[in-house]
């Protein structure tokens, strides 16, 4: 999946939620899904396959947003972009994919300035990976 085992950085998760929806998300109350895909912008300075790993996971203790919306049975990680990086750039990328999808505001970005890390994107599209990370 990943280049190395130990490999750090920011990663992208291409989510298909796969019927329109209600789910609550921790502090965030009930959020409405419609059907459709997302992009979650997240970093893993300590490593990104483990992190990921605990993404694909259903059941887990709740602990990030995404946690709370990823438990849901209609929800499945499609693929994941990841680029590796010692620097915590998941902003810059939450900011970029703002200018092209509808951010979910709140989510995710507790602990910064961004409006979101959680993107409706309606349709997966091909070449998410090039955008991303240039």
């Amino acid at each position: 999946m990943f280049n190395r085992v130990d490999m750090k950085g920011v990663y992208c998760l291409l989510i298909n939620c796969c019927k329109t929806q209600s789910i609550r998300i921790g502090r965030l109350g009930v959020i409405f899904f419609p059907k459709g895909f997302y992009l979650y912008i997240g970093s893993a300075l300590n490593g990104i396959e483990k992190r990921v790993s605990r993404h694909l996971k259903k059941k887990k203790n709740k602990f990030w947003h995404i946690d709370y919306f990823l438990s849901s049975r209609d929800v499945n990680i499609y693929c994941v972009y990841s680029l590796e990086s010692n620097k915590k750039i998941e902003c810059n990328i939450a900011e970029k994919v703002g200018t092209v999808a509808k951010p979910l505001m709140g989510f995710g970005s507790s602990d910064c300035k961004c409006k979101s890390h959680l993107f409706f994107v309606r349709e997966r599209k091909r070449g998410w990976e090039n955008f991303l990370f240039t």
